[in-house]
C-alpha cells in the first residue's frame, strides 16, 4: 500500500484502569470499545471493536500501543499481544505516548492554552509534561518528566490546568482524562514509526534498580 497513513490500524491502550481499543479503517476511527480493566479481558475487547468496525483480524495492517507512562502490567500485555499478532501475520507495530495521546483528546475536547498532563508515577510523584493547544496547533512544552507534588502545587498556582487519568488531579483542581485508544490510532496513522516486536517497549522514566536478597539461613 502506497499511503501508509491510510493503513487498517488496531490501536490497544492498556496503560490506566481504563483499557481501551480502537480501529481506523484507513480514514478515520471506524470503532471504539473500552472496559475496566476487572470487567473485560483484552480479547474480548478486540473482537468486538473489529465487529463494530465490521473489520477482520486479516485485515489489520498495523498495530499501535500506548506505551505509556503508566500500568506497566498492562502496557506490557499490550505488547505481548502486538507481538504475538506480528509473528502470526507479519502486521507493522508502532508505540504512541499515552501522555501525547491524553493531550490529543484533551485538545479535541475544546481545552486550549497552557496545560500539564499527570499520571502517577508512584512513590508519592507524577509523571508530567506541558502542552499548549492552539487553535489549529499542539505544542509540546515541555518533555516527560518525573516531579514531586510541590511541582504540581506550582503548576496549578501558575493557572495551568491539570489533566490526566490519575484520581489526584481533581484534588488540584484538575480533570480526569483517560487515554484512549482512538486518539493512539490517529496519532500513529498521522506518524507511523514501525519497530520489530523485540523493540516495542513501555515508556518508563525510572532507573531500573535490583535489590539483592539476603541469603537463607539453614
Amino acid at each position: 500500500m502506497s499511503d501508509e497513513s491510510a493503513m487498517k490500524i488496531l490501536s490497544l491502550e492498556f496503560s490506566s484502569t481504563r483499557r481501551s481499543v480502537a480501529v481506523f479503517d484507513g480514514e478515520k476511527v471506524s470503532a471504539s470499545r473500552w472496559t475496566d480493566e476487572r470487567e473485560e479481558g483484552p480479547f474480548s475487547l478486540i473482537e468486538e471493536a473489529l465487529t463494530e468496525a465490521n473489520c477482520a483480524r486479516g485485515d489489520i495492517e498495523c498495530l499501535a500501543i500506548g506505551s505509556g507512562p503508566g500500568s506497566y502490567t498492562g502496557i506490557r500485555s499490550a505488547i505481548a499481544i502486538a507481538q504475538g499478532w506480528q509473528l502470526a501475520a507479519g502486521v507493522k507495530l508502532c508505540g504512541v505516548s499515552s501522555v501525547h495521546a491524553i493531550a490529543r483528546q484533551a485538545k479535541a475536547t475544546g481545552l486550549s492554552g497552557g496545560f500539564a498532563v499527570l499520571i502517577d508515577a508512584q512513590r508519592g510523584e507524577f509523571y508530567c509534561a506541558q502542552y499548549d493547544a492552539g487553535e489549529e496547533t499542539l505544542r509540546e512544552l515541555s518533555p516527560l518528566r518525573i516531579v514531586k507534588p510541590a511541582t504540581v502545587d506550582d503548576l496549578q498556582a501558575a493557572g495551568i490546568s491539570l489533566i490526566g487519568p490519575d484520581p489526584r488531579v481533581v484534588g488540584y483542581g484538575g480533570s480526569v482524562v483517560w487515554p484512549d485508544a482512538a486518539a493512539v490510532a490517529e496519532l500513529a496513522a498521522a506518524c507511523l514509526e514501525f519497530v520489530a516486536g523485540e523493540k516495542l517497549e513501555p515508556i518508563y522514566l525510572r532507573e531500573i534498580a535490583f535489590v539483592k536478597a539476603k541469603p537463607l539461613k539453614l
